[in-house]
């Protein structure tokens, strides 16, 4: 194969990974919490003894994830909570501390507060949050203090690494911190709400139909290539 081959389906190769990303953007429009992503495309451009002196070939195999503010929706629920502003919420997991933006929240049996995965949610000192079952009225202010019946219990903490870079996704809304964390200041949390994902289905929509005719466009460069060495062989197969 040729370079121009090899540039051909370096690109290619990156262009499948964007669409992957924009699939899996679009699939969770509807999750609570879920941030977007975008693929991020490095250039390698190495020297080579040919017309122009160099050889570009590019790749994508980083995602970069968007933290942007999702629509707020209202649910009535005593458990649900949306951010709004900056901040996460943080949980305990088998593999350790995690953050996330879903606030769909239930109490669980022993009257903790936890995820629907079961991940128990964790107040500002780092500690799992109670929730007294037999309280009759659950109430969680905009700077997270929790009270029941007017009592109050405890506060959910706000909480972000320095360098938001530095997280890595560990599944659909939980990141991995990958490091220390610390609270935050601006966030505000709304009871009875939940933060919809930051995927804008126009966007998402037209990023695709541009990256299938980038794809296309490859696609019809490889098969002139293809019939141009194939043009080649022919006319130095025939008999002189």
């Amino acid at each position: 194969m040729d370079n121009a081959g090899y540039v051909t389906i370096t690109r290619q190769s990156g262009l499948k990974q964007e669409m992957r990303v924009i699939a899996n953007n679009i699939a969770n429009m509807a999750t609570t919490g879920f941030r977007r992503e975008g693929a991020i495309f490095a250039e390698m451009v190495k020297a080579v003894p040919v017309e122009g002196g160099s050889l570009s070939m590019a790749k994508a195999h980083v995602r970069d994830t968007f933290f942007g503010q999702g629509e707020l929706s209202q649910t009535g629920g005593t458990f649900d909570l949306a951010i709004e502003g900056d901040g996460f919420f943080q949980v305990e997991t088998p593999r350790g501390l995690r953050l996330t933006r879903d606030g769909s929240f239930l109490r669980n049996a022993d009257g903790e507060l936890v995820t629907p995965e079961g991940h128990r949610v964790l107040d500002a000192g780092g500690a799992p949050i109670f929730m007294p079952p037999d309280a009759k009225s659950i109430s969680v202010a905009t700077d997270g203090s929790v009270s029941a019946d007017g009592v109050p219990v405890t506060q959910i903490g706000l909480v972000a690494p320095p360098d938001l870079s530095a997280m890595t996704r560990e599944g659909g809304v939980l990141f991995n911190p990958g490091g220390p964390v610390a609270p935050v200041e601006g966030g505000v949390i709304h009871q009875g709400f939940i933060e919809g994902a930051d995927v804008s289905p126009v966007l998402e929509l037209s990023r695709m139909i541009e990256v299938q005719r980038a794809y296309e466009a490859g696609q019809a460069l490889q098969d002139r290539e293809d019939e141009r060495i194939r043009a080649v062989i022919r006319t130095i197969g025939q008999p002189r």
